[in-house]
């Protein structure tokens, strides 16, 4: 096994030592093609044909080029692999810790000062409860000496011991701001309550938070900060649950220059501009179009003019009106059939955090919306339930706007207070859908099929496609796999075992 020796594997994370899969690591892959080493897929893309990969595949997807496995999900494979190594005595899965001490003393301001007290007769000894919390002085001198401010501020510095009363001097060091962080949502939940650090009634109805953002230094520092604060809280009897949070999503990180957008490489666009000339909305739009939310993009100013004309567009739609000229039940029921597809199509994409293909799936149906209304072959109730669905779905993305052309429509105050659609399942099937065939993770062709097919209707049409055919050739399927709707793979090995 080839060992190279680069800047990016950290020593102090875990061994030191990596396994390099440049076909699945974004980093690994830079360096491949940076020093021509090979890239081979093990985890397939949708739509992969066996050609080489112009970036990373990070994603999930099927495994190939893996020798008894391939076919298999992703996700299903890495257990399969883990529980063979089990069965070979080779391995198996496992959990690791990388646990190491806190430092939590700062020499800075800003932070929760440690309540200490440096006595010449009695030592180090702590700030009564009953004068806590200790504040931070409102008129500290920020010098360029690197040490805290409070260090030169005499009145804050100065004081008596707790025990004795001779004069003492306080600690100036504060603490990280993690320590107050990692508590904090216990504290919101009941901010005024005096009577000790929250209200129960109040902790019960509001924790444990529904969802935690935040980036990658958030999922390995905060929120393991503030998970160890909360199993403490719960082994000394004073919450009833084990997680803060029940689910954590991280967002990506914006690219500018090239370059991961940040104040130390002075490359931070500043969206002031952007929202004097274009209004919050379409900075929040494009913003939320760049790209998945968890990946993040690149900042690219031209991008910004067409989400403003894009708005532009939906406000004339929604302040033009609509006057049919000929409805036809036909037309009518293919708009309510539009709707309640997108309504189901944003639901899901909203609450899964890819406000980008959400924001497609809007785009798509304004610009039918606009089709509809030049035809004017639908029934005008239908036009406007759709209008007014488009600006609900809109109005978590482009809150403004939307409550302006809410309020211009003589709809009740405010589109924030509204219900949020609910689509019809039978409205919202589509009465066809693409199935994707693969032949041992391998794309081989695709076919509209009814969205109602069966593995077994599905199997026979997929092996009566000539594309598929011949791949299987002197083949045996050893199984088939069958995700409805979506795709299916057959799984097949030479009919001949002994032949290489």
């Amino acid at each position: 096994i080839p060992i190279w020796v680069t800047d990016y594997v950290l020593l102090h994370y875990g061994t030191g030592v990596v396994m390099g899969v440049p076909a699945h690591d974004t980093r690994d892959f830079a360096f491949a093609k940076k020093y021509g080493l090979a890239a081979p897929v093990v985890v397939a893309p949708p739509d992969w044909s066996g050609e080489d990969l112009a970036e990373a595949h990070v994603d999930e997807g099927t495994l190939v080029n893996s020798g008894q496995f391939d076919g298999l999900p992703s996700q299903e494979g890495k257990e399969a692999i883990a529980q063979f190594l089990k069965v070979k005595g080779w391995g198996g899965p496992g959990v690791s810790y990388r646990l190491r001490d806190w430092l939590i003393s700062r020499q800075r301001y800003w932070g929760a000062p440690i309540p200490m007290v440096y006595c010449p007769r009695c030592g180090i000894v702590p700030v009564p409860e009953e004068q806590l919390p200790v504040l931070l002085p409102p008129d500290a001198e920020f010098r360029p000496t690197g040490e805290s401010p409070l260090k030169y501020h005499q009145g804050f510095v100065n004081t008596s011991c707790p025990h004795c009363g001779s004069p003492a001097q306080r600690e100036t060091d504060t603490m990280d701001t993690f320590m107050c962080s990692s508590w904090y949502h216990f504290r919101y939940s009941s901010p005024r309550h005096k009577a000790g650090p929250w209200d129960e009634e109040k902790l019960r109805f509001w924790l444990p938070v529904d969802i935690y953002t935040g980036g990658a230094e958030h999922a390995t520092m905060h929120l393991f900060y503030a998970r160890f604060f909360t199993k403490a809280l719960r082994d000394m009897g004073l919450v009833d649950f084990n997680e803060p949070f029940t689910r954590f999503f991280s967002q990506g990180v914006i690219i500018a220059q090239r370059a991961n957008m940040s104040k130390s490489r002075v490359n931070v666009v500043t969206p002031d501009p952007y929202v004097k000339e274009s209004g919050a909305d379409v900075v929040r739009a494009y913003l939320m179009f760049l790209g998945p939310w968890d990946r993040g993009g690149e900042w690219d100013d031209s991008s910004i003019s067409g989400i403003s004309r894009w708005l532009n567009r939906v406000w004339n739609l929604a302040l033009a009106g609509y006057s049919p000229r000929a409805s036809t039940p036909e037309a009518t029921l293919e708009l309510r059939r539009f709707t309640h597809r997108t309504i189901e199509k944003a639901t899901q994409d909203i609450e899964r955090f890819a406000f980008n293909t959400m924001l497609a799936a809007l785009m798509e149906f304004s610009n039918f919306l606009a089709e509809v209304k030049d035809r004017g072959e639908v029934e005008s109730q239908a036009y406007e339930e759709a209008v007014s669905t488009l600006l609900l779905l809109l109005a978590p993305i482009a809150p403004h706007i939307t409550e302006e052309l809410w309020q211009r429509l003589g709809k009740p105050y405010s589109i924030h207070n509204q219900p949020w659609p609910q689509w019809d399942e039978d409205l919202a099937k589509s009465p066809e859908v693409t199935l994707i065939i693969q032949v041992n993770g391998r794309l081989r062709d695709r076919v509209q099929v009814p969205v109602t097919i069966g593995e077994d209707e599905a199997r026979e049409l997929a092996l009566a496609q000539e594309r598929v055919k011949v791949h299987l050739v002197g083949k045996a399927i050893d199984r088939i796999i069958f995700v409805p709707g979506k795709l299916l793979n057959v799984v097949a090995r030479s009919a001949y075992p002994d032949e290489h």
